[in-house]
């Protein structure tokens, strides 16, 4: 019976153990739950690499699989390796963990960044892609870059970015959101300033600096000195001619400038180029006396001239009236062009003002040095009409040398309103020289001096009294015109065509009617003959000249004056102001200046 009791209690005493150690076991195995949190970072242990994934144990009740492109390639991990990974998830349908070693990666660079970094940091990032709106940059965990805070200026190819190591300083970080934001404008302002409060106690006008072209405009370009931009002008940038400093510069480009001048309170500083080099200017009248023929390029055109360049940063302008001796070039651009190579000779030179004026005719031989050789007063001419004006006509003597021939030389009998009354273009004519002025680079012609003055004698071809026909030429309101020889024509007074009243003289005359009419005066110095239709129906031992039959042929009166009555009594105008006579000087441009 003691015996028995004994078994019982033995059995009582180990049952009572095992109870414990499953209890024990029991809460080891609740602690071990406790310390595996979803979200966690936990060490684990390679148990096996598989073709796709890798089996990793943490100690929980089943392992969990990770892809194995998170380790990289399959020489890269071993079974037996310690690694650390985030548990996503502590059962999955499967009933195996959700481990991830890349976000546990992610986690620690997370918890580093916020650890060690605060914003208005400064820290180092590579450029490893573009995103909408900016540059995703890594900083040991994916940060922001706005596309307005990667550079002081905006970025025109931020591709050109990508791979670049930067820095960058730190504008925001969210801890909820897990997001990092960065700017490297700010950076590069705050250097900028200090840089820029450097330059302005440094620099002085008269130093070389070194900067690079920033920005062109018009008028000029913009040249960062590393600290602030300084203005290139245009006219600074060359000694010659420039239209666009993109002639000269490009955005980008290194240059070497000169301070001209250092605005503290503005701010502002001036910078030049051309004076990196000699100025031509400096020996112009040695290199170039005047007198010296030079050849240049037309490099613009002007309405009144043409700027030839001489040399680089020299040009000298060539005014339209040093362009030839005998043409009247109203615009440089009727005989130039741009780019045009041209010979011409230094006329003067003014080395303060840096101008030159140049001439072209003075190339060549002026025809009216030979003119008063060739044409003496009193010489017969032949020469073609090329044009016309108001008061005459312009003969073409020689190539370069005309003769003008004015309406009152042109006919011994008429009043010659308009050349082309008389003369068309083309024709050729034979003159008479009856002036030569080589200063003024005119010839006078006569053309009516070339020929037989019909009123040469003729007082002895016609006396008061004589029966005359002729033919009606011309109607006035106070009488006809009756041609009675080539090129004289007498006046029949409205008085004197008929023995009845008349009104209106072409009531009983019309031009090319032939009449026969008494002449009645001869005035050889007027040149005025007068004639009578009325008096030649009288029989001549009737006729008698009294003072009624010479009305309206009196000397002095405008009636008497038998074309300049014509003329006005058709309302011809008087002489234009713009008429020349022979004698007569015109006044000479003013002489061009460059």
């Amino acid at each position: 019976m003691e015996k028995n009791k004994a078994k019982q209690k033995s059995d009582v005493d180990l049952q009572k153990l095992e109870g414990d150690e499953q209890a024990a076991a029991s809460k080891m195995y609740e602690d071990t739950l406790k310390e595996f949190n979803e979200g966690s970072i936990v060490n684990g242990k390679v148990l096996e690499v598989r073709p796709m994934e890798v089996l990793v144990d943490i100690g929980y009740k089943s392992e969990g699989c990770i892809p194995l492109h998170e380790f990289g390639t399959a020489e890269d991990v071993k079974a037996g390796d310690q690694v650390e990974v985030l548990l996503e998830k502590l059962e999955d349908d499967d009933g195996m963990v959700v481990l991830s070693r890349k976000r546990a990666e992610q986690q620690k660079s997370w918890n580093r960044v916020v650890d060690t970094c605060e914003e208005g940091s400064i820290l180092e990032g590579t450029v490893k892609g573009r995103v909408k709106g900016g540059l995703i940059v890594d900083i040991g965990v994916d940060a922001f870059l706005p596309g307005s805070q990667v550079d002081v200026l905006p970025v025109r190819n931020p591709d050109e970015l990508l791979g670049k190591k930067l820095e960058f300083k730190i504008l925001k970080i969210n801890k909820e959101r897990r997001n990092v934001v960065l700017s490297r404008r700010e950076l590069l302002e705050e250097r900028r300033r200090e840089q820029k409060k450097k330059l302005l106690t440094e620099i002085q006008p008269g130093q070389v600096r070194k900067g690079v072209v920033k920005n062109i405009t018009d008028f000029g370009a913009f040249i960062d000195l590393n600290g602030m931009d300084g203005l290139l002008h245009i006219t600074d940038m060359s000694w010659g001619r420039l239209n666009h400093p993109s002639e000269m510069v490009a955005v980008g480009q290194e240059l070497e400038v000169t301070v001209l001048d250092v605005n503290l309170e503005k701010e502002r500083i001036s910078l030049g180029l051309k004076q990196r080099l000699p100025n031509p200017w400096d020996d112009i009248e040695a290199k170039y006396p005047i007198g010296t023929r030079i050849r240049g390029k037309v490099v613009k055109l002007v309405p009144y001239g043409a700027f030839v360049q001489v040399e680089e940063g020299v040009e000298g302008l060539v005014h339209v009236s040093e362009m030839s001796w005998t043409k009247r070039v109203v615009r440089a651009s009727d005989v130039l062009n741009v780019d045009d190579m041209v010979e011409a000779v230094v006329l003067n030179i003014n080395k303060d003002e840096q101008k030159i004026s140049l001439g072209i005719r003075q190339t060549e031989a002026n025809p009216w040095d030979l003119v008063a050789q060739h044409y003496a007063i009193g010489a017969r001419v032949k020469g073609t009409v090329r044009n016309f004006t108001n008061y005459g006509a312009f003969v073409q003597l020689e190539e370069g040398v005309d003769g003008m021939i004015h309406v009152s030389d042109m006919s011994w009998t008429r009043k010659i309103n308009h050349p082309s009354e008389v003369l068309k273009k083309g024709d050729e004519v034979e003159a008479v020289v009856l002036e030569v002025d080589a200063v003024n680079q005119r010839i006078s012609l006569g053309l009516k001096q070339a020929q037989e003055d019909p009123w040469t004698g003729i007082s002895s071809r016609y006396q008061v009294g004589q029966k005359v026909k002729g033919k009606v030429t011309k109607l006035a309101s106070f009488g006809a015109f009756v041609e009675i020889e080539e090129n004289v024509e007498g006046l029949v007074h409205i008085s004197q065509v008929s023995d009845q009243h008349i009104q209106k003289v072409r009531d009983v005359l019309q031009p090319g009617q032939e009449v026969e009419a008494r002449v009645i005066k001869v005035d050889p110095v007027e040149r005025r003959i007068g004639l009578s239709i009325k008096a030649a129906q009288l029989a001549d031992d009737e006729f008698k000249v009294d003072d009624s039959m010479l009305e309206g042929l009196r000397p002095g009166e405008d009636l008497v004056d038998l074309a300049g009555a014509f003329d006005a009594a058709l309302g011809v105008a008087g002489q234009s102001p713009e008429e020349w006579h022979p004698g007569e000087k015109k006044e000479q441009p003013p002489e061009a200046g460059s």
